[in-house]
């Protein structure tokens, strides 16, 4: 069963992803390095970020 990840951690890797994007050449990339430091998958992270975008979410809120 997957692990529940919370929504604050959720949230922190969301605006790291985005204060990185410039750095790397794609989301993809962006998500495989934020989420190998905060120790889970890059596709889960990529799909928060999706998600957070389709919804409208700015990184401060």
């Amino acid at each position: 069963m997957p692990k529940r990840v919370p929504e604050e951690t959720k949230q922190r890797a969301f605006r790291l992803v985005l204060d990185h994007l410039e750095e790397y050449p794609n989301l993809s990339s962006t998500c495989e390095s934020v989420s190998a430091r905060l120790g889970f998958g890059a596709e889960s992270l990529r799909r928060w970020v999706r998600q957070a975008q389709i919804d409208g979410v700015s990184a401060k809120g």
